[in-house]
Parts: C-alpha cells; sequence; structure tokens
C-alpha cells in the first residue's frame, strides 16, 4: 500500500475490477503527507478502512434500482480522500467516520494544490551543511567533499531520505575494492571499472583507515541531517573497517617457479608463448603486468649502447605509468636479450611490442593474461600471498639482498618508486642516474637455470 515519492509517502489501493466501471477509476492515490515509514503505515491502515468500507457499500448498491445516482456519492467520497486531514493515531480517527448514506454533491470550489516540496539531495546536503557552513574548516570540507564526490561516481545523486544501509554497504564495499593509488593519477575509468583493474593486475587497495575516513566523513553529515530531522537514522555509523585477513603478497620461492615454469597453459584467450614472454619479462625487470602489455614498439630503444624499455604515458591511448616515479628507464637484462627479445621489434605486427593481447573494454591491455594467471596459479595449488604482482617483490628482494656496489636510489629508479627518502641530494641525484649504473643494477637480477630453461622467443 505504500509508495514513495520525492521525501513523501503516499497510499495506493487497486480498485477492484467488478467496481471499476461503476466507480469510473482503477486505483486511489493519496499522500499521506509524512517521510516517517511507521507513522505513513499508520495513516494507509486507516484509508485502507475507509476504501474497504466504500467498497462494501458500492458492491451492495449495484443491485439497487437507483444504483447510479447512490454511487455518485462514493465517488465523491473517493475523491474527497485526497483532502483528507489525517491524524497520526487511531484513537483520533474515531472522530471522523465514514458515512453509510452519501449526500448529494455540492459545487466547492477546487483548492489550489500545494506545490510539492522538492526532496534535498546529497549534493544539495553537502553544499548546504558543510561547502557553505562557515563553521566547517577547509580540511572538512575538502574531505567531505571527496567522500560525496566517490558517492556521486558510483550511485548518481540521490534524496537523502532514501540512502540507507543498503547503500552504504555497498559503498564500503567498492572502497574496500578500489586502488590505492585513487585519485594519485588521472584516469578515464569508472570505479567498477578501477576495481576491475585492481582485481585483474593485483594492485594494493584502500586500507581500512582510508575506507573508515570516508565512511566518517558522511556519518558526520547525516549528524547533522538527522538532527534537523531531515533523514530517520544515519546509516553510515556503526560499520567494521577490518576488511578480513588481509593477505600479504609476496617473493617467489626457488619451488614456486619450477611449478609455474612446469605447468601446462590452458587459455584460449592468451597464447601460452605470450604467457611466457611476459613472465619473462616480469621476473628479469620487475615491472608491472599493466607497463609490460603496454610497451610500444618505440619503448624499446638502445640508450648509451644499452638496450632499455621506456616507460612512459601513452596519449593516444589515455594509458600512463603508476606514479610519476614510474615514467622510467629499464635496461634489458641479458636473460631478455639471449631468449630473443629485441627481435620483437622486427618480427611483431601492429603498433605493440608483445603479440597476443587484447584490450578490454576497460581499456586494459592485458586484462585477460591476467585472468587466466589468476586461474593457473590456482589450479597448480599456488598460495593466495603469490600473484603476478610477487614477481616485483622477488626482484626488489633479490636487488636489495645484492652485492653492495648496488644503491638503494638505483633500485628505486628501476622499479619506478618514490626516494625512501626526500633529501636535496637524493632528489637531484635521481634525476642523473647513468644508464650503465641501471644496467648494473638490472643485471644482479638472477635464478636459478631451471626456472626459465628453454624460454625463447
Amino acid at each position: 500500500m505504500l509508495r514513495v515519492r520525492g521525501t513523501t509517502y503516499h497510499f495506493r489501493r487497486i480498485v477492484p475490477p467488478a467496481l471499476r466501471t461503476a466507480l469510473n477509476r482503477r486505483e486511489i492515490w493519496v499522500s499521506l503527507k509524512t517521510g516517517y515509514q511507521n507513522e505513513a503505515r499508520k495513516r494507509a491502515s486507516l484509508l485502507h478502512a475507509k476504501t474497504t468500507e466504500l467498497f462494501m457499500q458500492a458492491h451492495s448498491m449495484l443491485a439497487e434500482p437507483d444504483a447510479l445516482s447512490r454511487l455518485e456519492g462514493v465517488r465523491v467520497s473517493l475523491r474527497d480522500l485526497q483532502s483528507v486531514n489525517l491524524p497520526s493515531s487511531a484513537q483520533e480517527t474515531e472522530a471522523v467516520p465514514v458515512s453509510a448514506a452519501m449526500p448529494k454533491p455540492r459545487t466547492m470550489k477546487k483548492t489550489a494544490k500545494a506545490p510539492k516540496a522538492t526532496p534535498l539531495m546529497l549534493s544539495g546536503a553537502l553544499k548546504r551543511f558543510v561547502l557553505d557552513s562557515p563553521h566547517a574548516s577547509t580540511d572538512t570540507k575538502k574531505a567531505t567533499q571527496r567522500a560525496v564526490d566517490l558517492f556521486l561516481q558510483a550511485f548518481g545523486d540521490a534524496p537523502v531520505s532514501i540512502i540507507g544501509g543498503e547503500k552504504a554497504g555497498a559503498f564500503r564495499d567498492l572502497l574496500f575494492s578500489l586502488p590505492a593509488s585513487l585519485g594519485k593519477r588521472k584516469s578515464s575509468l569508472t570505479l567498477e571499472e578501477e576495481a576491475q583493474r585492481t582485481r585483474e593486475e593485483g594492485l594494493p587497495t584502500l586500507t581500512g583507515k582510508s575506507v573508515k575516513n570516508h565512511m566518517m566523513r558522511l556519518s558526520a553529515l547525516w549528524n547533522q541531517l538527522h538532527q534537523r530531522e531531515l533523514v530517520t537514522r544515519n546509516p553510515w555509523a556503526g560499520w567494521n573497517f577490518e576488511n578480513g585477513q588481509k593477505t600479504v603478497r609476496r617473493s617467489w620461492t626457488t619451488k614456486e617457479l619450477a611449478l609455474l615454469a612446469s605447468a601446462s597453459w590452458h587459455s584460449t584467450s592468451v597464447p601460452e608463448q605470450t604467457f611466457r614472454l611476459v613472465t619473462l619479462i616480469a621476473a628479469y625487470s620487475g615491472m608491472r603486468l599493466g607497463e609490460i602489455c603496454t610497451l610500444r614498439k618505440e619503448d624499446l630503444q638502445t640508450v648509451d649502447g644499452i638496450p632499455c624499455f621506456l616507460i612512459r604515458p601513452h596519449p593516444e591511448t589515455g594509458w600512463a605509468p603508476k606514479t610519476d616515479a614510474g615514467t622510467r628507464m629499464v635496461p634489458v637484462h641479458s636473460k631478455l636479450i639471449e631468449a630473443g627479445v629485441l627481435m620483437l621489434k622486427e618480427t611483431t605486427d601492429g603498433p605493440y611490442l608483445l603479440p597476443g593481447l587484447e584490450t578490454s573494454k576497460q581499456g586494459v591491455r592485458g586484462a585477460a593474461l591476467g585472468r587466466a594467471f589468476s586461474l593457473l596459479k590456482t589450479r597448480i595449488g599456488l598460495p593466495a600471498e603469490i600473484t603476478f604482482h610477487s614477481f616485483r617483490h622477488t626482484v626488489s628482494t633479490q636487488l636489495r639482498n645484492a652485492d653492495a656496489n648496488i644503491r638503494e636510489v638505483w633500485i628505486d629508479r628501476l622499479l619506478g618508486h618514490g626516494a625512501t627518502h626526500k633529501s636535496q641530494g637524493t632528489t637531484t641525484y635521481l634525476t642523473g642516474i647513468s644508464t650503465a649504473n641501471l644496467r648494473q643494477t638490472i643485471e644482479a637480477i638472477c635464478y636459478p637455470e631451471t626456472a626459465f630453461a628453454n624460454m625463447m622467443i
């Protein structure tokens, strides 16, 4: 019986089919003039009783000779339900009985309808109670704006009165699936597409602390709305921000690498040779999956006499490295040269360096490979801590345990990490690291001969 329009509940009841012609209507629709559900149910119950009595009267009148004239009184009573001043309790309604004898309708002047109240939208609540508030600090305004913008991107604008626990929970779950780098780089992807890319590439996600901060900003806004009786409850309070047991990714062991190398490849969406090649490049460079899959032929160049991968933005497709530090140069490891990687520039068709990869609807090249790798590692029994991203962990661990002549800033530069400390000397030095030093660093990556045996192009 209850329907919501904007912020107000309405009573709706279907007229019995046998009475529709006689009463000249198919349904009853009455504003209950309240936005509170419990009050609306009380008023709807009273209207249900009144309409039931009128329907019974109409049924009994159909069998009488002067049915048409008598039914006119029932029609008027049904129309008058629209202007009934509904009380808030059943006790008050006992003084307003429905009369059995219907008087002839009197000609009455039509009263002007009151304009419908415009529901308070989330965007409007943000502006009114936060952005325009003289009491809110700059930090509060900025953080609340960010939280609301994320909600609007995910679900669109909506009246605050209908945003409840279901939407709050869906927003919390979405936040936990978004990349930790969200907002730190330009992106044309929707939030759902960002979450999908994060899953496929095994990227780190927002922490419980970050999710809590967004939710608490919305909770603070809702506290104001609740105090002003613009909402009935605060759906943003009381949530748990421990997102289960967090899986800590780690490096590959020698045994796990051997298991991967010996595993059969069953994917039909990505050629086995492409999978083996991408795996080999990741293991001997520490590059991310997205960086490898988006390499173009012109990104393989000789710099200072040393073959190098150039990881840089591609404006024509909108792809860019994860961070500013991600734009970098990575010398090609001697093992990759032995495997024939340099030949790809001449033998691969199309603009990309690696063959056999498609671009997904979300604009991600190599998404199918990421999914296929996840299925493979599950099939061969690798633990959850091992993902494709584990190759970066392996390379980082090897280099930091290698010869002392390899400096920390060289490793950071090679992997596309920001400098571990931000002194003026470090910042200046990072811009001047020679290609020879980077090659010395990359050549420190070493695996057992059995790990990538017979991996030739």
